[in-house]
């Protein structure tokens, strides 16, 4: 089956629609696109779970706060199109602005406590709306059955979970593991802007988590946090906005190990471009 591609939702909804009629199941991994290996592995385990596989190609505008940042995110759709065909996937929806908000629409609005207002939630104010905006939209636009997600946003994907139960879709949101380059280096699409001179310093973010996750319980709480913090910040040219451990669930931060899952998480600028990443403890 070659890769379909849709850009209106009457199209992604009658295909999904006669595929499941078949019996078979959908799987759907939302993106904006300027794709890389860690999509394709999202794709992989799309494959794995699905017998078919849908994603989309949209850079949503509601979830940059900075302006310029949503004009400097790389667009590459032939690129993004051949990745795609190669991985398996079967279809694909790539709206335009128009399809997908109207005019003076707002996005909605979710709180759900120090998941939504902390961290990237503070830093980047209005951000998550966005986000759950246009998942829920596609969401609705496509119904699959399964949707995949990166844990490289680890708490975009925590959020994307508590919407799809609050706004009761029936989906299963299945996380993968964050895909990083030999070196360590998460993947993302802004790694592109790295010029050479920057990457060995963009290295040390996934060295030091690492290093803590290596760790793991041995220490205490506060040991780890501010040993990672001490090795960031001694790395020149890189400014950190955020290093915080938290409770995988509710995104507060304890004092003594919880029996969940614990998420350490950096986000920093390296000159003007931003790079988040994360570790569970």
């Amino acid at each position: 089956m070659s890769l379909a591609v849709f850009e209106h939702i009457s199209q992604v909804d009658s295909w999904v629609n006669s595929q499941q009629q078949l019996g078979l199941t959908v799987g759907f991994v939302p993106t904006m696109g300027a794709l890389h290996a860690g999509h394709a592995s999202l794709l992989k385990l799309a494959s794995q779970h699905c017998e078919i596989v849908v994603a989309s190609i949209f850079v949503n505008p509601t979830q940059f706060n900075n302006a310029e940042d949503l004009l400097k995110y790389p667009r590459t759709l032939e690129a993004d199109l051949a990745l795609l065909e190669a991985s398996g996937c079967h279809a694909v929806f790539c709206p335009e602005i128009s399809e997908m908000y109207t005019p003076e629409e707002h996005t909605s609005h979710w709180d759900f406590g120090p998941l939504s207002h902390s961290l990237e939630g503070f830093y980047r104010p209005g951000h998550f709306d966005g986000v759950l905006t246009i998942v829920k939209k596609l969401f609705q636009a496509v119904h699959p059955d399964k949707a995949f997600f990166g844990e490289k946003d680890f708490q975009q994907l925590m959020l994307i979970r508590r919407m799809a139960l609050e706004e009761k879709f029936p989906i299963e949101i299945i996380a993968a593991p964050t895909i990083r380059e030999p070196s360590g280096l998460a993947m993302s699409s802004r790694n592109r802007r790295l010029s050479p001179s920057s990457l060995p310093i963009a290295i040390e973010i996934s060295k030091a988590l690492l290093k803590a996750a290596d760790a793991g319980r041995t220490k205490t709480p506060a040991e780890v946090l501010d040993q990672t913090l001490i090795q960031l910040k001694s790395t020149e040219r890189l400014n950190i906005e955020y290093c915080a451990l938290v409770n995988e669930r509710t995104f507060e931060p304890f004092q003594e190990w919880p029996s969940e899952r614990a998420v350490l998480l950096v986000a920093a600028f390296l000159d003007e471009i931003r790079l988040i990443d994360n570790v569970v403890i």
